[in-house]
C-alpha cells in the first residue's frame, strides 16, 4: 500500500503530521501523512531522493539559505516539475499522449508542513523580468503560518504576500510588520521577534533543530578515521568527522548503558574507548579474541557507519525531527535488525523519517516498532503514493 500505519504510537510533541510538496522535480503534488517513525520506500527512480531533497530545502527556510540552496540545486528552472500542469483522464488511461496544455496557474514551487499546533507553507515563483544578473533567482511570493493541522481564514495568524508581512495581534486584528521584505528573504528569518511575533521565533528555532544525515563518510580518507580536535559534541556533524567527540559526549553526559547495549547488539563483545593525545580524540575498538585495540582506520566501512549511526541516534540532545537517507548503505544484512531496534528506540525521543530502498531494513523496522510506511511509485513521470489517498492539505493562495 502507499501509506500504512503499523500499530499505535504515543503522540510526539509538535510532531509533523502532514508534509506537502508541489512542483519540485517529480513531486508535482504530493501530500503525505507522517508518524513518530515514518519509513519512505519505493523502487529506484520513484522519487525518494527528491522527497528527501525537498524536505532539506524546506528546512533551509529557517537558516536563510533557501534561495542559495535552490541555486546550488540547479536553480528554480531546473528543479520545477517538468510535466504538464495537470493530467487529463485520457492521459492517465493512456488514451491520449502526455502533452502540455494552456497554463491556468502561475509557475510555482510550494512546500509546507503542519502539526496539531502549527502549520507553515511557502510558495516560490519566477521573478519579474529585469536586467539584473540576479534575475534568475526565485522569489518568495507567499508564506503562511497557522494554528492547527489545516489552513483556513480563521486559523492563519501570520502571512507574507510579496514584500508585505502582517501578523494578527492579541485582539485578532491584522498588523503590518513590514512592507518591504526582500523577495529572497523569508519572514521566518527576518520577522521573527520575541515581542511582536513570538510564534514565528519559536517555529524558526524548531526548524533550525531539524537534522539531516545522508553523507556519512567512511572512505579511507574520511575525517572520522583520523584523530580530530576534541570538544563537547552533543550533535555529531553531518559527515561524521567528530565521531570520537560525539561518542565521548554520550559516555559522559548521555545514556552510557544504551550505548553499550547498542554496540553489543550489533557486535557482541565489542567495547569502545576514546583516547586523547595533545587535544585530539581518537576512537579505539576492542573485540573479543584480539590482543590489541583497533583504531578507526582499521575498521570496515560498515562497522564505522554503524558507530556513526549510534552516535546520531543516541545523541544526548535529541532533535524534534531527524531524517536519515539510506542509513543502510554499506551495512551487512546482519546489522539491519540491530539498526532497526536502535532507530525504533530513538523514535521515542525524536520524530524520525527514514528514506530507504532496503527491504531488510523495512521489515526489521516494522518488526521493531509501529511504523508509518509511505511507499512511493512513478506514474507518467510523477511521484505518487502507491495505492493510497493523499493527506488533506490547503495551500495559501497568491
Amino acid at each position: 500500500s502507499g501509506l500504512r500505519c503499523h500499530g499505535d504510537d504515543p503522540a510526539a510533541a509538535r510532531m509533523i503530521e502532514r508534509l506537502a510538496i508541489g512542483g519540485y522535480r517529480s513531486l508535482r503534488d504530493i501530500r503525505i501523512a507522517l508518524g513518530p517513525l515514518t519509513l519512505v520506500t519505493g523502487a529506484n527512480g520513484s522519487g525518494k531522493s527528491s522527497l528527501y531533497r525537498a524536505l532539506r530545502l524546506l528546512a533551509e527556510v529557517a537558516q536563510g539559505r533557501l534561495v542559495p540552496s535552490l541555486a546550488a540545486d540547479g536553480g528554480l528552472a531546473s528543479t520545477l516539475w517538468a510535466g504538464p500542469e495537470k493530467f487529463s483522464r485520457a492521459m492517465l488511461a493512456g488514451e491520449q499522449p502526455v502533452q502540455g496544455t494552456g497554463r491556468s496557474a502561475p509557475v510555482t514551487l510550494r512546500m509546507g508542513w503542519s502539526s496539531e499546533d502549527y502549520g507553515y507553507a511557502i510558495d516560490l515563483g519566477l521573478p519579474i523580468p529585469s536586467l539584473s544578473m540576479f534575475g534568475g533567482d526565485p522569489e518568495i511570493k507567499v508564506e503562511s503560518v497557522w494554528t492547527g493541522v489545516a489552513l483556513d481564514r480563521a486559523s492563519c495568524f501570520a502571512e507574507r504576500r510579496g514584500p508585505l508581512v502582517r501578523i494578527r495581534d492579541e485582539a485578532g486584528r491584522w498588523a503590518e510588520v513590514t512592507t518591504d521584505l526582500a523577495a529572497t528573504d523569508s519572514m521566518m528569518t527576518h520577522c521573527a521577534d520575541p515581542r511582536a511575533a513570538p510564534e514565528l521565533l519559536m517555529l524558526r528555532e524548531q526548524f533550525r533543530a531539524w537534522r539531516f544525515y545522508d553523507h556519512l563518510r567512511t572512505d579511507r580518507e574520511a575525517p572520522a578515521r583520523q584523530p580530530q580536535i576534541g570538544c563537547f559534541t552533543p550533535v555529531m556533524a553531518s559527515d561524521g568527522a567528530d565521531l570520537a567527540s560525539a561518542l565521548q559526549t554520550i559516555i559522559e553526559v548521555g545514556d552510557l548503558a544504551a550505548l553499550a547495549d547498542t554496540i553489543d547488539d550489533a557486535f557482541p563483545g565489542m567495547t569502545l574507548q576514546v583516547v586523547a593525545e595533545a587535544g585530539r580524540f581518537a576512537l579505539e575498538v576492542r573485540q573479543h579474541g584480539l590482543l590489541r585495540p583497533l583504531g578507526t582506520a582499521e575498521l570496515s566501512d560498515g562497522t564505522l557507519r554503524y558507530l556513526m549511526l549510534a552516535a546520531i541516534l543516541l545523541s544526548p540532545r535529541p532533535s524534534a525531527l531527524l531524517v536519515l537517507n539510506e542509513p543502510e548503505a554499506s551495512l551487512h544484512p546482519d546489522l539491519l535488525p540491530p539498526l532497526a531496534r536502535l532507530i525504533a528506540a530513538a523514535s521515542r525521543r525524536s520524530q524520525i523519517i527514514v528514506v530507504s530502498h532496503a527491504e531488510g531494513l523495512a521489515h526489521a523496522l516494522i518488526d521493531a516498532r509501529a511504523v508509518t510506511e509511505v511507499r512511493l511509485a512513478k506514474r507518467l513521470g510523477e511521484t505518487v503514493l502507491a495505492d493510497a489517498e493523499p493527506a488533506d492539505w490547503v495551500w495559501p493562495k497568491r
